[in-house]
């Protein structure tokens, strides 16, 4: 019994940790063009013109 008054508070502290790195990766834009990325992998690369074989 005396274990839930730690982990009650690390708990609710880890769950607001999460909150406010989601809501920080919200703001930065990191879900703005999900389908784009999802799109991006079936392109190829354009070829560099830099190799020398």
């Amino acid at each position: 019994m005396d274990a839930l008054i730690v982990l009650i508070p690390v708990a609710l502290g880890l769950g607001l940790l999460g909150l406010v790195g989601f809501l920080w990766a919200l703001r930065r834009g990191q879900y703005d063009d999900l389908d784009g990325a999802a799109a991006r992998i079936l392109f190829d690369d354009p070829p560099n013109k830099d190799r020398t074989s």
